[in-house]
């Protein structure tokens, strides 16, 4: 029988090894040690000005703070979120350039946006949660309706009267939408913008279109110039900035339509970066000063592991696949 020589055992091969494995070491903690040692970029795939793109640069600005070093925002809106998943899918996987796509990108209608929805881990290698911010249903006070009721009331009268802006086809604000016309049964008509809110807002301010729906941060100037009246939230209970506006679920119970965003990274970026990017995102999610001016605009936060982020957003795909498919009929 021929004696098989077990070459892991020979003299000085453990040192060796040793030897070898040091600098791979050395530089996965020079990897998480030294950073970040220059700027790093925050892909998103939101219009600016937007509920979402106001959340990421509370978070930038956190993560600025934190580690001495510029965290920059780069706007990629359009196709539903494709254009800036393929941005980020092609970056280089060094950890200075990470990715905060919204729900929308993860609960999207293939025939709408190639390449999507995504998928986590299979497509991106998660980090962190870092907002979410419930629609608000918003009318031009001129359309005479201050409740949801009253709004529901004069479409079923009047169909085809109102009219409602459509700030990014597939997107939750347009799903929010959809999913109200079918529980409440009456039929708005769309007007579609590109840019997010701002771009539609002058349209709904001046009345030429009737309502719209969105996160707060997008229609607070709004709101507070009177040019729109704010008449229900899609949250799941009152909001503690909000007591006196009425939940949607209060008219259509069990109605609920939230977005949020979490933080990921290019395929390949190395785990020692991973841990420290998420651990420093959850101090800056857990400051009382940032849920402070989150809640201010009506959007939340809390902490969220890798591993939270990806069993989260499996039950947020799954909630909202029944409204994708019953969409796409």
């Amino acid at each position: 029988m021929i004696r098989r020589r077990h070459w892991f055992r020979m003299p000085g091969f453990g040192l060796m090894l040793c030897l070898v494995a040091l600098p791979a070491a050395n530089a996965a903690y020079a990897q998480a040690g030294d950073y970040p040692n220059k700027p790093v970029t925050i892909i998103s795939d939101a219009a600016a000005g937007s509920t979402p793109d106001v959340d990421a640069r509370f978070c930038a600005d956190g993560l600025t703070k934190l580690w001495g070093q510029q965290v920059v925002i780069l706007n990629r809106a359009g196709a539903n979120g494709s254009i800036a998943a393929r941005a980020a899918s092609e970056a280089t996987p060094d950890g200075y350039t990470l990715f905060m796509p919204a729900l929308s990108t993860f609960a999207a209608l293939p025939t709408i946006a190639p390449n999507l929805p995504l998928k986590l881990p299979r497509d991106f290698i998660p980090i962190g949660f870092t907002a979410e911010n419930p629609m608000f249903i918003a009318v031009n006070p001129a359309l005479g309706v201050s409740t949801l009721p009253q709004l529901i009331a004069l479409a079923k009268k009047e169909p085809g009267k109102i009219t409602i802006a459509v700030t990014g086809v597939g997107r939750l604000t347009h799903l929010t939408g959809l999913l109200l016309q079918e529980r409440a049964g009456i039929q708005l008509v769309p007007v579609p913008y590109q840019g997010g809110p701002a771009a539609a807002l002058a349209d709904v301010g001046s009345g030429r279109v009737s309502m719209i729906i969105e996160g707060y941060s997008g229609i607070v100037g709004a709101v507070k110039a009177g040019q729109v009246k704010l008449i229900a939230v899609a949250a799941r209970e009152r909001l503690p900035q909000f007591p006196d506006l009425p939940t949607v679920a209060e008219t259509l119970p069990n109605f609920s339509a939230t977005g949020w965003q979490v933080l990921v990274a290019p395929n390949g970026t190395p785990q020692p970066i991973i841990d420290k990017v998420s651990k420093d995102l959850a101090k800056v999610v857990s400051d009382p000063e940032f849920k402070k001016n989150l809640g201010n605009i009506g959007s939340y936060s809390r902490a969220m592991t890798p591993q939270e982020v990806v069993a989260f957003v499996d039950e947020q795909q799954k909630t909202w696949l029944p409204v994708l498919q019953k969409i796409s009929k």
